[in-house]
């Protein structure tokens, strides 16, 4: 959209939106998405977008974001867009992006945030999963940067759409015409959940149930009139579209952006902005980004002078699993800048549920509870005491308002307090279904509204704890064993860290269940790549009593999901196919 209207002081800089401003907070009490934007375009908060260093390069009043996607809207009209019909959007993190997923609200069409290629192998991955999720979501146009023309625009043109650079899309003409009136109950938007791109789920979310999440999330949050928000999350993501974007316009928070690829680069920017946006008080992250900026700080770096982390009151942790370890070595590293454990705030939510399910009250900080391996392995009651094999599991929280949370065993029957089974969960911010896939829809929504969150857990005096991904438990001679925990044996070993390794269950020649490691390896002597074979064969012997297939592979070989998270399932497909070719050394 055209850079107009930007705030600048006297002196030509650049002035960012204000943290607080004098209209009245509404938390998110909104009919529809519409009239979330027209109130919060009443007052002086809005956007803002930072370079790679955190430098202020863009202002974007929540007003400006009105005027340009009710202008937005008027060319979607013009160009046929008609209530309903999908608008594929790559989601770069800029005004652009918010401009046209607005505009496609007003349209009453349904915007649908796709991936960048950052998280994808390479070109032809990019723009084959891109087109998976096209022909899914069957838009009538895909937009995009001009820079990703080439990527997107063979996308496009591989299913058949019309790709559109939007810098393009904003010349056009914008003719007055009346905009179609939302409802409640209409769907806002597709959410693409960021697991396998191969059988894709666009998560159908309504008016009604995004603004219950919005307002449930304020209220767990406990969201003031002084808060302000940092984030680098993608807004493909549900916790980056939702929590750190339409989040802030139903509740009218100012917001500060750096973009994903810029973070991945410079991790340490994210915490300059914090610092240098004295007001910052919110800002959310996976524990990944923790552990990067925990492992980037040297010891050469004086914390207490570059960052001050004093004000950041809400240290949000979600999307995967919680690190206890990683969270601790955070604080440890930036307690100097006035940190404070207690800012940690872990959470737990899906896609198909909006966003959030339960959420630890603030100032809580981290919870831990250690839990049996063969309780965790078997189901059964989870303990307190502390016994000598255990796992930590970490608290996530209490059900947001208006959702319940229920643990249900294999036959669906009702748990107890404390034992392990399916988390399920019933709310109004629970998806309407998956789009044009009615079997994948009662698959995981029963006839009362349940939802299966395929992540198993228990509650303890009302707090969710999750253990781990029912889909990805490996179940070896009877018993369930946890890729997590096998993940992390070998993470305790010097040179590895998260994200290095991936567990999976295979059949060998023999017709038996075994689990196989796949480990990220840097070193190029064949000797010492054999010693580490046998060293972490025998670290996950001595953690789990099970003897696995080691296979290292080279760096950046393992797969990710479009969010970043490790995705088991597709290294375990390649590597059966051959796709992933380990490092051929004598066992």
């Amino acid at each position: 959209m055209p850079q107009t209207g930007l705030s600048r002081s006297k002196d030509s800089k650049l002035v960012p939106t204000p943290t607080e401003c004098s209209l009245p907070r509404r938390f998110a009490d909104f009919d529809t998405l519409q009239d979330a934007l027209d109130y919060a375009a009443r007052g002086s908060r809005g956007l803002n977008f930072h370079d790679p260093r955190g430098q202020l390069i863009r202002t974007y009043g929540f007003a400006e974001l009105r005027e340009d996607a009710v202008a937005a809207a008027r060319r979607l009209i013009a160009a046929g867009v008609s209530p309903r019909d999908r608008v594929a959007l790559t989601a770069e993190t800029g005004a652009e992006f918010a401009a046209l997923f607005f505009g496609a609200i007003y349209a009453g069409a349904w915007p649908v945030p796709l991936p960048l290629p950052t998280s994808f192998g390479g070109r032809d991955s990019y723009i084959e999963q891109l087109s998976v999720q096209l022909k899914s979501a069957d838009p009538l146009f895909l937009f995009y940067p001009d820079e990703l023309a080439s990527l997107a625009g063979a996308a496009a043109e591989a299913v058949g759409i019309d790709g559109v650079v939007w810098e393009r899309f904003a010349e056009r003409e914008a003719p007055l015409v009346d905009l179609p009136a939302a409802e409640p109950d209409d769907i806002a938007y597709l959410q693409y959940s960021s697991g396998s791109t191969r059988f894709p789920h666009g998560v159908a979310i309504t008016h009604h149930a995004l603004l219950k999440n919005l307002a449930a999330h304020s209220h767990g949050m406990e969201l003031c009139d002084s808060d302000r928000c940092v984030s680098w999350l993608p807004w493909y993501h549900d916790m980056g579209l939702v929590g750190c974007l339409l989040s802030p316009v139903a509740n009218q928070v100012s917001t500060d952006y750096l973009k994903t690829e810029d973070f991945a680069r410079r991790p340490l920017a994210w915490l300059d902005l914090i610092s240098r946006n004295k007001g910052t008080t919110l800002s959310y992250s996976p524990t990944f980004g923790y552990d990067i900026c925990s492992r980037r700080v040297s010891s050469q770096t004086n914390v207490a002078e570059r960052f001050d982390l004093s004000r950041w009151r809400v240290a949000g942790n979600g999307a995967d699993m919680i690190r206890p370890d990683v969270m601790q070595a955070f604080v440890d590293a930036f307690a100097d800048a006035g940190f404070k454990a207690s800012s940690f705030l872990p959470s737990y939510g899906l896609a198909e549920a909006t966003l959030a399910v339960s959420i630890m009250p603030p100032g809580e900080g981290i919870v831990v509870e250690l839990v049996e391996e063969t309780l965790l392995a078997g189901g059964g009651k989870a303990e307190r005491d502390r016994p000598q094999r255990f796992r930590s599991v970490v608290n996530c929280g209490r059900p947001v308002i208006d959702m319940e949370i229920a643990i249900r065993g294999d036959s669906g029957e009702p748990l107890g307090e404390r034992q392990i089974g399916k988390v399920w969960c019933r709310g109004p911010s629970v998806m309407v279904g998956y789009f044009r896939d009615e079997e994948a829809t009662a698959a995981c929504l029963d006839e009362d509204g349940w939802l299966d969150t395929g992540d198993m857990g228990y509650l303890s005096d009302n707090y969710l704890y999750v253990v781990g991904r029912a889909k990805d438990m490996i179940i070896i001679n009877g018993r369930n064993h946890w890729p997590q925990d096998i993940e992390w044996a070998v993470e305790q070993l010097p040179g590895f860290k998260a994200g290095d390794i991936a567990a999976f269950s295979i059949t060998t020649p023999g017709g038996e269940e075994t689990p196989a490691v796949l480990v990220q390896c840097r070193t190029s002597d064949t000797a010492e790549r054999s010693r580490l074979k046998d060293t972490i064969r025998e670290r996950v012997r001595a953690i789990t009593g099970i003897n696995c297939v080691i296979e290292l592979v080279p760096p950046r070989t393992l797969p990710r999901t479009s969010s970043g998270k490790l995705s088991r399932a597709k290294a375990r497909s390649l590597y059966l196919t051959g796709e992933i070719q380990p490092y051929d050394i004598a066992a």
